[in-house]
Order: C-alpha cells, then structure tokens, then sequence
C-alpha cells in the first residue's frame, strides 16, 4: 500500500534540495509522482517550491484532472509535460522540471549537453539534448518532448529549462543534479579553452560498464544499434542510426542529427 502521506513529504524534500540549489526561483519549477496507474501527486501551481508542506500536493488522474485538492491550491499548470512523460515511458514513476542555471543557460544558447567529457556523465545521462520551443502550459512542450523520451532521461527546454525523469523520485532529482553539474563543468571547460572529449573508444569503455552494471533507464549505450552489434556506440545518437547504409534516408537522418548537435 502506497503511504500518500510519506510520498507527500518527500516531494517537499525534493523542492526544498532544488530551491536550496538554486535550480528553481520564486514560484518556478513542479514535481510529480506516479503513484497507481491512474492516480499521481504533483507540487501545485504559484508557490515556492522551497517552503511547500505535505498539505500543497494536489492529486490528479492521467489526464492531469484534479482528484483531490485542498483549498487554495490547485495542480501545476505544466502538468500536461509530466503526463505524457507517463504516458510513453511506463517504467518511469517521478518527474522533476527545473531552471537549473547552467543547464538552462544551455538551453537558451540552443547548445545540447552532447560533448563527453567525463565517465559519470557519460554513464548517468549519456546525452542531454534540447527540444525545440514550446508555450509553456500548452501541448506544445508535450509535444515537443516526445521524440526524446525514449531515448534520454533528462532534456532541455529551449529557452525555458529542464525535465529529468526516472523511477523513482530521488533518482529523477539526481537526473536534474547531474545534468546541473554537467552544464557546469561543460560552460567552465569552455571558459578554459574549451573541453578534451573522451575518445570514441574511452567512451564505447564506459558505455560498456553501464550495460555491464544493468541501470535502468534510457540511454544511448543500450539503444544504439552499433553498441548492440559491439561496435562503438555513436555518442549522442539517440537511437537513430536505423541502419549502416549509406542510403539517401541515411544520409538526410545523420544531417539533421548533426545540424541538432550544432544548435542550428
């Protein structure tokens, strides 16, 4: 039997750790969590997600309708963004949407966190791309998401910020933390002179010890058709490389993937 209450409080947890870090300001940010197929919990709409007590979660079905509330408090109004989360990737049970500053920075300079430049980042995320603009409360960032959630854990909003998804609660948090972290050192690196990647075959290392370890979630080392042949994985593919020939699909498809990774 889920304990709602115990549930309840750790969503407060979670919003105090991500105001605490400044991955959210004011009122920004909203959490959820799946707690029965037609039954999830989410941090409601205009209030800091800093100073939320167990009483603010509102309770909502599949379709983002309100099952219970309390009085003055009623569902985000980017809930739509979590349902379909929910509704493409059945093994996910929590999800978290952020403004972390260095992953957001990224994500309103149009530049994907795809460069591998270090073994945690590249074991835990793999890739964080970037979805393309949407109205924020509309269908448009559902929409917007959807071509990458079979493929990632966690993505950027253009212009808007972060969405890290998992199953369970905490490790959609640490989804969001580690795609923080990644955008940090990556925007340092750069201040640096600019990052040394992992090579192809340091990276193909890493991807191997992820599938060795079993993680759940998806990733580019467990849907890239090349990994799943032995041979080295297309860093940031995004399960999209179909097929070795260099056919005129092909051809387009590796185009359009390169021109993504360009931000253009």
């Amino acid at each position: 039997m889920v304990n709602e209450f115990e549930i309840k409080k750790q969503i407060c947890e979670i919003g105090k750790r991500i105001y605490n870090k400044g991955m959210v300001a004011s009122n920004d940010g909203n959490i959820s969590v799946k707690i029965s197929d037609n039954e999830f919990l989410c941090t409601p709409t205009g209030v800091s997600k800093g100073f939320m007590t167990p009483e603010y979660i509102c309770k909502v079905d599949a379709n983002g309708k309100v099952i219970q509330a309390n009085a003055g408090f009623k569902p985000s109004s980017e809930i739509k963004m979590h349902m379909r989360v929910y509704k493409e990737r059945p093994d996910v049970k929590s999800v978290v949407h952020a403004h972390p500053l260095y992953a957001t920075s990224f994500a309103i300079a149009g530049i994907p966190l795809t460069e591998p430049i270090m073994p945690e980042a590249v074991i835990a995320l793999g890739c964080v791309p970037i979805a393309e603009y949407g109205t924020p409360s509309t269908e448009e960032i559902p929409d917007a998401i959807s071509k990458y959630l079979q493929h990632y854990d966690a993505v950027l909003l253009a212009n808007h910020g972060a969405l890290s998804f998992s199953d369970s609660l905490l490790n959609a948090y640490h989804k969001m933390e580690s795609a923080e972290f990644y955008a940090q050192l990556m925007y340092q690196a750069k201040m640096l002179g600019g990052p040394k990647k992992l090579t192809d075959a340091q990276v193909e290392r890493l991807y191997e010890i992820r599938r060795q370890f079993g993680l759940k979630g998806k990733h580019p080392a467990d849907i890239c058709p090349n990994a799943k042949q032995g041979k080295p994985s297309c860093h940031g593919c995004g399960g999209s490389c179909k097929s070795s020939n260099t056919d005129a699909d092909t051809i387009a498809l590796v185009t359009k993937l390169v021109l993504e990774q360009l931000g253009k």
